[in-house]
């Protein structure tokens, strides 16, 4: 076995290597950039190297400076975890030539599933189906545009090079052709360095179902069941789970001998994954082969109890695989949340900043959390947006739904934006819970974009009662201060009204003991137990004999109360205070209508239009790169340029001007 391996890559995938690394009792070298020196990776890894400057391309992409740590540090093999270098068949090449071993498969592989148009190309002579398109090489939009009439609406446009989301776009007629073949090539070249791209049709109502196989060098290939990924947003997964719950045992082991038959094609060797687009009658149509360990991979791990890392370090070692097909057993249903920085209620811009507060449910053989940040810590503009991998395990599917929403309302993130919100209220979908998934999911369930309205309808009482309690106590304690203070001691009421949007109700406590008590609310009654202690925040406890867990934040002389996704902004008043409260004028928001802000920090990669032009509504207006995707900025109306402060080029803080209209 290695004595000590590098992770090439950073963040929770680096975090995630090194715990099984360590399990394994081998040492781990780290990488970093200036933007990752404090990292928690960095923290974690037995030694660390510092390989370049935050940009990727000067930093976890320059393979010579990563073989130069190894060197230095005399790991013997290198883990490339996902993304990055880790499908760079030259990478793989150049540490084979340093005498390092790479924990992945062989550079034939990385080459022909790399290459979507290649691997299309083995999957048909393999007589594996796949989707209809153009499998050659588009030189312009001219052509795009072209071909994609031919092929007939709706089609994807793919980075052939791409992953993750990365240079691909939908379009349903020319116009959206022609942008989507602009944007999906230069995608493609910032983030991979190719811009090639090809179109396909884009098979509607479909599920993204994903093979997992395990290979190893002495010719023995297994598939580890399917992950069901169609909840994606711009092609992004966002909840995966394991197994689908569309997949029956005939499809499933039709699916996996293709899969194997896929890998064996390519001499495949460690843990990849096989990905089929799969229509409403079972049909699957190959999609692509992943040649590294994918995100999710968590959930498999959780169903099957394989640890997929560990066998991809055994397997790069030279050992056999010792797991049989038959040894494959499915046991329980996993889900996984990516917790993303990003603000959903602006169109899930990303998020940048430090982490004010952090904290993780606590892990159990329910909860698993994958994290590669700390409280304290920052979400850079220059890596992707995720926080963490937010995974779940229950004996049946809905008990791994409710064990996620339990673990998403314990879960604490203070200082940036994130998609809880969002993440709780796709599953408190009807249509997700009874498991009816495609990759349209998210648009056809959100076509306006994600709102308050989109949160699971919460009963306000429990809320009322907590926030009731909790400034009881409060009071209390202030009460305990002043009277020591001033010799005497102060009589604390009873009757309080709180104010929840606005909407005020009456309520009395008795039998009050801290956060625990009595609390009447209209005629209705609840008791409230709990061990909230002051400046908690979290509020764990029964309210009415249900567990509840409400964030609480102090929030001016009131309190900011999140649970189930939603926020609510409670203010607990004396009876005369809630009248006076009723008599409060109410601040006007600025008119910014004539403004175009930066809806996120990032780059302002180009101008569209100059001082002095008439734009119209739907007018592309600039382009900001955040986080490695492109974002175009429409007008939402007509108007005339008057000043555009900033050039191309510029570092844009979140609602910087980039241009004021007439």
């Amino acid at each position: 076995m290695f004595d000590k391996i590098l992770i090439a890559n950073r963040g929770e995938i680096a975090c995630r290597v090194i715990k099984t690394a360590r399990k394994m009792g081998v040492k781990t070298v780290a990488v970093y950039s200036d933007a990752d020196k404090n990292a928690l990776h960095v923290e974690m890894a037995d030694e660390a190297v510092h390989i370049g400057k935050p940009a990727s391309a000067k930093s976890y992409l320059r393979a010579d400076r990563i073989i130069r740590a190894c060197k230095k540090t005399k790991a013997q093999a290198v883990h490339p975890g996902y993304g990055f270098l880790s499908e760079n068949k030259d990478f793989q090449l150049a540490l084979k030539k340093a005498g390092i071993a790479f924990i992945g498969p062989n550079s034939k592989a990385i080459e022909a599933m790399g290459d979507k148009i290649t691997s299309k190309k083995l999957a048909g002579k393999a007589g594996v189906p796949t989707v209809p398109g153009h499998m050659g090489i588009i030189k312009d939009t001219d052509e795009a545009v072209k071909i994609a009439k031919e092929i007939g609406y709706p089609v994807m446009l793919k980075a052939s090079a791409g992953g993750g989301g990365k240079g691909m776009r939908v379009a349903y007629n020319n116009a959206e052709a022609r942008e989507g073949f602009e944007r999906a090539t230069s995608e493609a070249k910032s983030s991979f360095g190719d811009d090639r791209v090809f179109i396909e049709k884009f098979v509607e109502q479909p599920r993204h179902i994903e093979i997992q196989i395990l290979a190893d060098s002495h010719g023995h290939c297994i598939y580890v069941g399917e992950r069901e990924c169609s909840i994606q947003r711009r092609h992004q997964k966002v909840i995966e789970e394991a197994p689908s719950p569309f997949i029956d045992e005939k499809t499933r082991k039709a699916m996996g001998k293709q899969a194997v038959a896929m890998a064996k094609a390519v001499d495949y060797v460690s843990a990849g994954t096989v990905e089929f687009i799969v229509d409403a009658k079972r049909n699957f149509y190959f999609l692509e082969m992943n040649t590294r360990l994918q995100v999710e991979h968590p959930v498999t791990e959780l169903i099957t109890g394989l640890d997929l890392v560990e066998w991809m370090i055994r397997v790069a070692d030279g050992e056999k695989l010792t797991v049989k097909q038959s040894d494959v057993k499915l046991n329980g249903w996993a889900m996984e949340s990516r917790i993303y920085a990003e603000d959903p209620y602006r169109n899930f811009l990303p998020s940048t900043g430090r982490l004010v507060s952090y904290r993780l449910p606590e892990e159990s053989k329910h909860v698993r959390v994958d994290t590669g940040v700390y409280e304290g810590g920052e979400i850079s503009m220059f890596y992707d947006p995720m926080v963490a991998k937010l995974c779940t395990w229950g004996k049946t599917r809905k008990q791994a739904i409710a064990h996620m929403r339990d673990a998403l309302d314990h879960y604490y993130i203070r200082g940036i934006s994130h998609n809880i919100p969002f993440l709780a209220s796709v599953m408190s979908k009807k249509r997700f819970v009874d498991g009816k998934l495609t990759t349209n999911f998210i648009a056809e369930e959100y076509p306006d974009g994600f709102s308050d309205k989109d949160l699971p309808a919460d009963d306000p009482v429990p809320l009322i009662a907590v926030a009731a309690l909790i400034h009881r106590a409060y009071s209390a304690r202030a009460g305990q201060i002043s009277g020591s203070l001033k010799g005497h001691e102060i009589r604390l009421s009873n009757h309080w009204v709180v104010d929840i949007a606005g909407k005020q109700r009456a309520v009395k406590i008795s039998d009050a003991n801290c956060a625990s008590g009595s609390v009447k609310i209209g005629r209705r009654k609840i008791t409230v137990e709990s061990d909230w202690t002051y400046g908690e925040p979290l509020f764990n406890g029964t309210v009415g004999g249900d567990s509840v867990c409400v964030q609480v934040d102090r929030n001016g002389i009131g309190y900011r109360l999140s649970h189930n996704g939603a926020h609510v902004e409670a203010t607990v008043y004396t009876a005369r205070d809630a009248e006076l409260a009723k008599l409060m004028p109410h601040k006007i928001p600025p008119d910014m209508s004539r403004f175009l802000l930066s809806p996120m920090p990032g780059l302002l990669v180009a101008v569209e239009v100059t001082v002095g032009q008439e734009v119209k509504a739907g007018e592309t207006l600039a382009i900001v790169e955040a986080m490695k995707m492109e974002n175009v900025l429409k007008a939402e109306r007509d108007g005339t340029v008057k000043v555009i402060p900033e050039e191309a080029g510029a570092s844009l803080a979140v609602d910087q001007v980039i241009m004021e209209f007439e």
